[in-house]
């Protein structure tokens, strides 16, 4: 619980856009459970809330005593303390406005939650689902949640030089991994944006690999994917260590990677295509006979969650807007030798983007 750093006046102004939104989408009132997109409208962070938005009584939350101070303290709309389930509480408001078109958000909602609802519900209303409207508002970011993305990234850039600094050979992958989160706590992080990814050797060529207790053996790649939550707010960064001396293979992949990087983030500007971005970097890739070894997307929007709107694909066709927060982030991943990827977190800007990380792409021989 603390005094979100962005004004009460912008909570207020994302609701209300909501609200005058209704109409155009043909409801009578939007419910909002809990999640991101409920921090987004009204900047509460307890773990149990709903939100209804109608266009008589505006915004108005429901939680249970547990967060009757907190949400006093975080939340500048009316607030309803229910001592029961709360989707009681929100069919009873729902009743007393006599609304009849609910939109509510299928991917966030549980099916308990909807089933508990719908049945309560007066006779001539219904639940509508609606997807991605919340999340499309937080794509673009204001300068208040852009400030705390930079710290954000700060804060995992300066975990990583303080940690990359003491690998040694022998050192466990979890242990590594466990330095970085403490590392990035003790600078002021709420938590790491994900479970923190180390991945030695050839299991390097795992994407998404979790540590293990491998350790970091002479002559291996090791790829290091972290970030940090603060105040809401996530980073995401790569970079790569190598134990020993990097033979030729190892500096060509690299190279293919750093330059497909290099590529995308200069094709990133408002107005650009997210699927220019992604082929950007696909096009240094196959120069190098290495674009099937890219199997996933050059990058994604982050905010309140670590993986948001925009998605940076081939088959993407979204148009990218000035102030979206995005990673760029494209790898090779060979089986049975390993894996590299680049990964900086940008700011996209009306001429360009500005590159949040601060920390050397160079590999760092270890």
């Amino acid at each position: 619980m603390y005094a979100s750093p962005i004004a009460p006046a912008e909570y207020e102004a994302r609701a209300r856009a909501v609200r005058e939104g209704l109409a155009e989408r043909k409801l009578d009132a939007l419910l909002v459970s809990n999640g991101p997109n409920l921090r987004y409208l009204t900047g509460f962070t307890g773990d149990n809330a709903n939100l209804l938005i109608t266009p008589a009584a505006g915004a108005l939350l429901f939680t249970d005593p547990r967060f009757e101070i907190q949400a006093a303290r975080e939340v500048s709309c009316a607030v309803k303390i229910a001592p029961g389930p709360l989707v009681m509480e929100v069919a009873e408001a729902i009743r007393r406005q006599a609304v009849k078109r609910i939109g509510f958000e299928p991917a966030r909602m549980t099916y308990d939650a909807y089933q508990g609802l719908v049945p309560r519900l007066p006779m001539n209303a219904e639940a509508l689902g609606v997807r991605g409207w919340i999340e499309g508002l937080r794509m673009v970011k204001s300068p208040a949640e852009l400030a705390l993305i930079r710290r954000a990234v700060e804060i995992s850039s300066q975990a990583f030089e303080q940690v990359a600094a003491k690998v040694r050979v022998g050192m466990k992958e979890s242990v590594l991994a466990a330095e970085l989160e403490f590392r990035m706590r003790r600078l002021g992080a709420e938590k790491p944006s994900f479970e923190t990814i180390v991945a030695a050797g050839e299991r390097s060529a795992l994407p998404h690999a979790q540590p293990t207790a491998e350790r970091l053996c002479e002559g291996g790649l090791v790829v290091v994917d972290m970030g940090a939550f603060h105040q809401g707010y996530a980073s995401d960064m790569t970079r790569m260590l190598f134990v020993g001396k990097p033979g030729a293979k190892v500096k060509r992949a690299y190279r293919a990677v750093l330059e497909a990087q290099l590529a995308a983030i200069d094709a990133v500007k408002a107005g650009r295509a997210t699927a220019a971005v992604d082929r950007a970097a696909r096009r240094v890739l196959a120069g190098y006979g290495l674009e099937r070894a890219f199997v996933h997307s050059t990058g994604h929007g982050l905010g309140l969650e670590i993986h948001e709107p925009p998605r940076l694909g081939r088959r993407d066709k979204r148009r990218l807007e000035a102030g979206m927060s995005i990673t760029i982030e494209p790898g090779v991943y060979l089986e049975g030798w390993g894996g590299i990827r680049i990964e900086d977190t940008v700011v996209v800007t009306k001429n360009g983007c500005e590159v949040l990380t601060p920390t050397s792409k160079e590999l760092r021989v270890v």
